[in-house]
Parts: structure tokens; C-alpha cells; sequence
């Protein structure tokens, strides 16, 4: 049985918790889980062996430590080691309980008995490799946003969700009251990952689509018709790239919850919504990332 991925571990301040995250992402991290105590955060990333060389891991290190002192924080201690293949994707699972987020929800790993006695919209969840597990700042924002929209009287919506992941937040909009989601990612493991979550949540294949692609692939399922919602929670250059499509699948009365933005990437990002038609109604702030509650103009 070989050795052949990587454990990163990253000990540091647990204000460096969302830019140590990005990073890993950012490096090609399949699942990337944190705990958060009073005065530290550890933080473990999880790479295949064969995708980096050491001397990518000593760049890495190099980058998070130059994040910290940007901010003037003590640079975080970072460690890496080989672990077998068939222990990798579990290990991270011992470190993630139940997560509350915003009124409505709780997220709660599928491995565990769900909380019981609680009036909570109760969204059960096993991430795999994809991205999505309700602890990172984008995807409680965005949940807190449908939890919003849905609040305010919102009736049983048709949903795109352009880089489903996990398939948390199709999960989430379901729950809520969609009427149909259409959930693409261009990771085949994230769809694999989004239709092993949605039986999990006994949602149908009727009302939660999943496939393989972009934007343009929920063009070809809807017919070219519009929609009236869309969640698109990515690294900001692909929402960049997206926003002049989004007009294919909108209407004037479409709404999009729009996340994976850093703050310092929130003003271009409101210029390009602005110049496709769309107005930012809202914008959600939380740690270093930002989320744009957006509407047709």
C-alpha cells in the first residue's frame, strides 16, 4: 500500500483562517478542514502526491507566511507529510461537527446522527473532495443570503447554481422551496459528490439536476428559458468570465447570489455586475470575503 498524498498542516493566528484557506484552494487542494480555538487554527489540506513537488511546498509555506506578516501577524507553522491512499479522504472527517448558519440551518456531516429536538432546516452533507462543507465564509454567506430571499416571500423559484460543488447550496435552495435547480460543476467529482448529497437529502432528480459543465450547459437543460436565480460561489476571475453570460439564462426579474470574492476584488467585481445589468442590492461582508445580492436593473 503506498504513500501518495500529501497532509498539509498549517498552525497559525485564527485571523489568517480565510486567507490560509484561499491559499490552499488556490494550490489545488482537494479538502481542506480547520479548527479554531481561542488563540490559534489549525488548518489541514489535502494534495495528491503526484500534483506538487517539494519545492512547491516549501513556495506555499513561503506564501502564507508573507500573508501574515502583509498583515502584520506571526507567520504560521507550516508541515507537510505523506499519507496512504485510502486514509486520506477520511481523515479530515474526525474534525468536522455540526455547523449552525444564519436562522434556518444546520449543517451536519452524514457520518453522524442528526441533531435531534431542533426546528432547524436540517441539510445533511458528505463533501468528498469537493468544495463545500457550510465552514467557509462564502458558503455561509450565500446561504444566509437564500435564507434571506426566501424570507421575504419568494415562491418556489427555478435555480441555476453555476459550480455546484458539494451541491450545498442547490441542497440549501431546495429545502427552502425551489421549484427546480439546475446544478453544473466542470469537476466530474463535485457532480458525483452533489448527486450523493442530494439522495442523502432525499431530493429528487426532478426538482435537483446535476451535470457536468458551465453556464452553457444550464443553457442547453433549461431550454434556453431564463431563470429566476443565480448562485454562483467560485473563485472570482471565473465569476469575472461568467458575467457577461449570465444574460442568456436571466430575466428582468432574476436575483443572484454571487460569492468567492475577497474584499479587495469587491470593487471590480460591482463594476463588471454593473456594466452586464446588473445592480448590486446588498453586499454581505464577512472575515476577508464579500457576498453581492444581485438584481436585474
Amino acid at each position: 500500500m503506498s504513500s501518495s498524498w500529501w497532509e498539509i498542516q498549517i498552525l497559525g493566528h485564527p485571523a489568517l483562517e480565510e486567507s490560509i484557506f484561499w491559499r490552499l484552494e488556490e494550490f489545488g487542494c482537494r479538502g481542506v478542514v480547520s479548527e479554531v480555538q481561542a488563540d490559534s487554527c489549525l488548518m489541514r489540506g489535502y494534495l495528491h502526491q503526484d500534483h506538487v513537488q517539494m519545492l512547491d511546498l516549501a513556495a506555499l509555506s513561503l506564501w502564507l507566511r508573507q500573508d501574515a506578516i502583509a498583515i502584520d501577524l506571526p507567520p504560521p507553522g507550516t508541515h507537510w507529510h505523506l499519507i496512504e491512499e485510502e486514509d486520506w479522504s477520511s481523515s479530515w472527517k474526525e474534525h468536522w461537527q455540526p455547523t449552525d448558519i444564519g436562522d434556518r440551518f444546520t449543517v451536519y456531516p452524514a457520518w453522524l446522527d442528526p441533531p435531534q429536538g431542533s426546528d432547524r432546516i436540517l441539510l445533511k452533507l458528505d463533501p468528498g473532495v469537493a468544495f463545500g462543507t457550510g465552514a467557509h465564509a462564502t458558503t455561509q454567506l450565500c446561504l444566509e443570503s437564500l435564507e434571506m430571499r426566501f424570507s421575504m416571500g419568494e415562491e418556489h423559484p427555478i435555480v441555476a447554481d453555476i459550480g455546484c460543488g458539494s451541491g450545498i447550496l442547490s441542497i440549501g435552495a431546495a429545502l427552502l422551496g425551489a421549484k427546480k435547480i439546475y446544478a453544473v460543476d466542470v469537476d466530474s467529482l463535485a457532480v458525483k459528490a452533489a448527486r450523493a448529497n442530494q439522495a442523502l437529502n432525499n431530493i429528487s432528480t426532478e426538482t435537483m439536476i446535476v451535470e457536468e459543465g458551465s453556464l452553457d450547459r444550464i443553457v442547453s437543460l433549461t431550454n434556453q428559458q431564463p431563470v429566476d436565480a443565480i448562485l454562483c460561489n467560485i473563485l472570482a476571475e471565473t465569476i469575472v468570465e461568467l458575467v457577461p453570460q449570465m444574460s442568456a439564462i436571466s430575466s428582468p426579474n432574476t436575483w443572484g447570489v454571487i460569492s468567492g470574492v475577497l474584499l479587495e476584488q469587491a470593487k471590480p467585481m460591482a463594476d463588471v455586475l454593473e456594466q452586464h445589468g446588473w445592480i448590486v442590492a446588498t453586499l454581505w461582508k464577512r472575515q476577508e470575503w464579500c457576498c453581492f445580492n444581485i438584481r436585474r436593473s
